[in-house]
């Protein structure tokens, strides 16, 4: 391994002078894309471009390759330890390519497969760390669990007397940061790239409607271009976008450029570098320890010991200094002693030797910890790939490809759902927000990931009107996508779980204290039941029995105006939405290839082409974006987003119905309101838009109010459902509910990569819509030849619902799932089916021989891995609850 020490003088020096440097090359008046940024992701998109035919890429650095993070990077190189699908196969890709790049540059990158090992030490992360182990295995990852004593075999000097078991991956290791980026940066300049150092980039320039032009350098030159890739790392939030050339080559720049797009935060990082160690091999694997907040690795002659503390420090929050080129921050041994102490213990004699150096340099983090990847919802043909959270070098090369692919294709060849560049919010990128939420970040890298954790940070940036009244019932409350929602209820007399929670006592008016009410919370966490399983039982059997009621204001909603509104709606709908002028449209978007887009409902208004489109709260962003770039620009089309102007309640169950007519005064039979009707509905004082439809498999009705009437609206019907068993249910019943029937969640268990017969919601294809293209609707031509070749595949991929035949298991998604002994998928998303009596989960069903079939879940012998051990199981393409549907058209 590289002493560290070497790291930043080599980086330096090869950065000033390397071999097939622009030194001496003009920079040009235009190119084909532009990549801004010298890091691991800047030299390896350009690298993955040009590898796939793009001629005319140029890298614009404005200091020198690799001087921003990528230097100090700790340079691990591991595939095991990731839940996601499109995470773990982008490791595997960084590493085979970081172990063929020299024979095909002659530059090392220093891979090393040393092996790696993670520790679990306490019983709840081996129950984690099986069940990642299972579902890594299914995706190809060589994983093998072994015990204490092996672990002490293969790293002696590692402390295993409360180890349960370690985590072994022969073939991962480590690399070294600047090396590897070096590679990416010859075989780039080996396919064409041109790489222009000490060039820093003042604007980004996008034209009138909405489409990038090119960018203008901090020397005022111009560089014509279509395409403009941000990986700036730390800096990517810094990068202005502004509307024309002259406000770009402006002494000042517009105020407006200035606004933060990108919400990934800088914190303080730290490892430390032990003295040299006689009895260290460099050649032993990397050690992790999550428990006591580090990783641990040979380095040099000694140890490297890092760390990822519990609470971190922000850094440089009002911005990154330019000139922090191959810079480091003072490192605060104070606040770090305790948490390096706890590191260091896992290995004994790291505290008997002495320290060449205790490094800190800056991270950047994102508020969920994914990256930010993909093309920016503010323009057209910019890219970004910023916000890796710290394993930016053994995801680097993978992510590069996929950035790459998605600029020359035009859509990702993975689920992005997650990463979306359009999923930040304008309220993640305010100071206050970055600064506290990355405090509570960088130290989530470590902690057990248990079902329904919820951060405790940065909270309460978004209520519904009904945020008070559901505080008065025992909400406790998660973070979903900034707003603050229920996830069960403890009823009244109870404080609901709100962060941050109050610390101040009340008092009587005579001068004594009063204890406040006592708090709900989700916590403990745990890999079990949660011990407000059974409150969450009651709130899915009200619903299934009475009627329940919930808040789903958190959604995104959009109001879609105009003479032209429903023609260009409709080449986005698979259903034919202009013949549903009186009732809802449960519908998706595809792209022209097919693949899934967006999953929404479409509700027309009653005024003319007026259509409201609703669609899960993770995809806020996205479904404004793909509208922006497939509605035509010339068409009289006006989108307005009414996410936070419009509530929407639900009322669902047996009784919703009478609860309803109670509310409203008048009749909702089935004569007078059929499912799927929506129309004008008068509760009180106040004109909804009522549609009769569900989510849960029951007779229900959702209200679209206007917000500054959702209270008065919420207090009428629950006055009226009193006598009738109405229940606030919150986001947990709702999920066991929707499971139980087999609805789909876009982004949980459905994804960008799905196509629409795939995922079953073939039945929302319609015809008979107007386009100009020779489809009814984008992606109706990929959808018929996909159902002719379904005919004669041997094969056939559908998602299925799978249940356990043990009532006392849970199901929390990612468990693999068998038939016989052969894996054929894992569970996208579960929950437990009170009404079922038994967990219950969506997998997509991949068998490598048959056809997934209904056949095929009837007669085949299922079982699912749950950490570990092989639990009995059912599979069912159809509804496992009420599967005829007539519940729902009671």
């Amino acid at each position: 391994p590289w002493p560290f020490a070497a790291r930043r003088s080599f980086a330096s020096a090869t950065g000033k002078a390397p071999a097939s440097a622009a030194a001496g090359k003009a920079l040009p008046s235009s190119a084909a894309a532009v990549v801004v940024g010298g890091g691991i992701m800047g030299c390896s998109t350009a690298y993955h471009l040009a590898k796939a035919g793009l001629e005319g890429v140029h890298v614009l650095e404005q200091s020198q390759l690799t001087s921003g993070t990528t230097w100090h990077a700790a340079g691990l190189m591991v595939t095991y330890g990731s839940a996601s699908e499109t995470s773990t196969r982008i490791r595997q890709y960084s590493r085979q390519l970081y172990s063929d790049l020299e024979r095909e540059t002659g530059q090392s990158t220093g891979f090393k497969p040393v092996g790696f090992i993670e520790l679990a030490s306490t019983p709840d992360r081996l129950t984690e760390f099986r069940r990642v182990a299972a579902l890594n295995r299914y995706y190809g990852v060589d994983v093998h669990e072994i015990s204490p004593q092996d672990v002490s075999r293969l790293f002696p000097l590692c402390r295993v007397d409360d180890v349960l078991a370690g985590f072994y991956v022969p073939d991962d290791g480590r690399v070294n940061p600047v090396d590897v980026t070096m590679a990416l940066a010859k075989g780039a300049r080996l396919h064409g790239v041109i790489v222009h150092e000490g060039t820093g980039v003042r604007a980004v320039v996008k034209g009138r409607h909405g489409r990038v032009e090119g960018v203008v350098t901090e020397s005022l030159h111009e560089i014509r271009t279509d395409t403009v890739v941000n990986t700036c790392g730390m800096w990517a939030r810094h990068l202005p976008v502004v509307d024309s050339w002259e406000e770009a080559r402006a002494p000042e720049l517009p105020a407006y450029a200035r606004h933060a797009a990108l919400a990934n935060q800088a914190a303080e990082h730290y490892y430390l570098i032990t003295d040299d160690m006689d009895d260290v091999d460099p050649s032993w694997p990397v050690i992790e320890d999550p428990a006591a907040y580090t990783y641990i690795r040979p380095e040099g002659g000694g140890l490297m010991v890092g760390m990822f503390e519990p609470v971190a420090a922000a850094w440089q929050v009002d911005r990154i200094p330019r000139s922090f080129s191959f810079g480091e921050i003072a490192p605060d041994w104070e606040r770090m002693a305790p948490f390096l102490e706890k590191a260091m213990g896992r290995v004994p004699r790291t505290l008997e030797v002495g320290a060449k150096k205790l490094f800190c340099g800056p991270e950047s983090f994102t508020p969920d910890l994914q990256p930010i990847v993909g093309e920016s919802p503010h323009a057209s043909g910019l890219f970004i790939g910023a916000g890796m959270n710290s394993i930016g070098i053994l995801t680097g090369g993978g992510m590069g490809k996929l950035l790459a692919t998605w600029i020359l294709e035009g859509s990702p060849d993975h689920d992005v759902t997650a990463f979306s560049a359009d999923r930040i919010q304008p309220f993640q990128c305010t100071r206050a927000y970055r600064q506290e939420r990355v405090e509570e970040s960088l130290g989530l890298v470590y902690k057990c990931h248990y079902p329904f954790f919820s951060p405790s940070s940065a909270r309460g940036a978004k209520r519904t009107p009904l945020y008070e009244a559901h505080k008065l019932h025992g909400a406790c409350f998660t973070d979903v996508s900034g707003w603050e929602v229920p996830r069960w209820y403890a009823g009244a007399g109870h404080v609901g779980d709100v962060a941050p929670l109050p610390t101040n006592t009340e008092s009587d008016g005579i001068g004594a204290a009063v204890a406040p009410p006592p708090t709900v919370s989700c916590e403990p966490y745990t890999w079990g039941r949660p011990h407000w399983f059974e409150q969450w039982a009651r709130e899915h059997q009200a619903v299934r029995n009475e009627a329940g009621l919930f808040d789903m204001s958190f959604m995104a909603k959009f109001r879609v105006s105009g003479r032209d509104a429903v023609a260009q709606l409709n080449r986005l709908c698979t259903r034919d939405i202009a013949a549903h002028t009186d009732r809802i449209a449960y519908t998706q978007w595809l792209n022209a290839s097919g693949r899934v887009e967006a999953d929404v409902t479409v509700v027309p208004t009653g005024r003319g082409d007026e259509r409201i489109v609703v669609a899960t709260d993770t995809m806020h962003g996205h479904v404004r974006q793909w509208m922006r770039k497939q509605f035509d620009p010339a068409a009289h089309a006006h989108v307005e987003d009414v996410s936070g102007a419009l509530a929407m309640l639900s009322v669902q169950g047996p009784n919703a119905r009478r609860v309803l007519e109670a509310a409203a005064g008048c009749d909702l039979s089935p004569d007078a309101w059929p499912f799927l009707a929506s129309g004008p509905l008068e509760v009180g004082f106040a004109r909804v838009l009522c549609s009769r439809i569900s989510y849960v498999g029951a007779l229900g009705f959702e209200l679209l109010v206007d917000a500054e009437q959702a209270a008065h609206v919420y207090e009428r019907v629950w006055a009226a459902g009193q006598s009738l068993g109405l229940t606030h249910a919150g986001l947990a019943a709702l999920g066991s509910l929707r499971m139980e029937k087999g609805y789909r969640d876009y982004g949980h268990d459905m994804d960008n990569t799905d196509t629409l017969l795939e995922v079953g919601l073939g039945f929302t294809c319609e015809h008979g819509s107007s386009g100009g293209d020779g489809e009814a609707f984008i992606g109706e031509r990929a959808v018929l030849e996909e159902r002719q070749a379904a005919k004669k595949s041997a094969t056939l991929r559908r998602l299925a619902l799978v249940q356990l035949r043990e009532s006392d298991r849970m199901l929390y998604g990612g468990e693999v799932v068998y038939e016989g002994d052969d894996m054929i998928g894992y569970l996208r998303a579960a929950s437990y089916g009170h009404s079922l009596g038994g967990a219950v989960g969506l997998a997509m069903l991949e068998p490598r021989s048959a056809r997934a079939t209904a056949k095929y879940c009837r007669e085949g012998t299922f079982s699912v891995d749950v950490a570990g051990e092989r639990v009995p199981a059912i599979a069912s393409l159809a509804p496992l609850y009420d599967p005829e549907n007539a519940e729902l058209h009671l």
